[in-house]
């Protein structure tokens, strides 16, 4: 019989947490980066206005969420290649990102894209599934 507590414990998790750290840090910083052009440029600044009004913010929120995911798979396919991706380890790198994204949104950071929400939730899942699609069948 498979026991899930023991296919639990058998993930990379240090390889992934690894990956999840990284993966929050480069979102922490492009988030800044990218707020800090849309308010000090005087070119963006009434497109700023514009992309995050009320409908539009929400699919920024969105992709930005599942960018998260996407990065995430990526980096852990570029940079730890002994972590042999299945379904079972890009669950495990669901988990290891929603735990960054809750850590990041403790830090006391005036405006972020990606925070620890219910849609993030389901954006960084669609990600990692959407960019691990080729890892699935294992």
């Amino acid at each position: 019989m498979n026991d899930p507590w023991n296919n639990f414990k058998q993930q990379p998790w240090l390889p992934l947490s690894k990956v999840a750290a990284l993966t929050t840090v480069l979102v922490a910083v492009l988030e800044n980066l990218f707020i800090w052009g849309l308010t000090q440029s005087q070119i963006f600044r009434p497109v700023s206005l514009l992309l995050f009004s009320r409908p539009l913010a929400i699919i920024w929120f969105m992709a930005a969420a599942i960018g998260v995911g996407v990065l995430g798979v990526y980096i852990c396919e570029r940079w730890q290649s002994q972590v042999f991706l299945k379904t079972s380890s890009l669950w495990a790198l669901v988990l290891c990102l929603i735990v960054g994204l809750l850590l990041k949104s403790q830090l006391p950071i005036p405006f972020e894209l990606v925070g620890f929400s219910m849609n993030a939730l389901i954006g960084v899942i669609l990600g990692v599934f959407w960019k691990g699609r080729p890892y699935w069948r294992y």
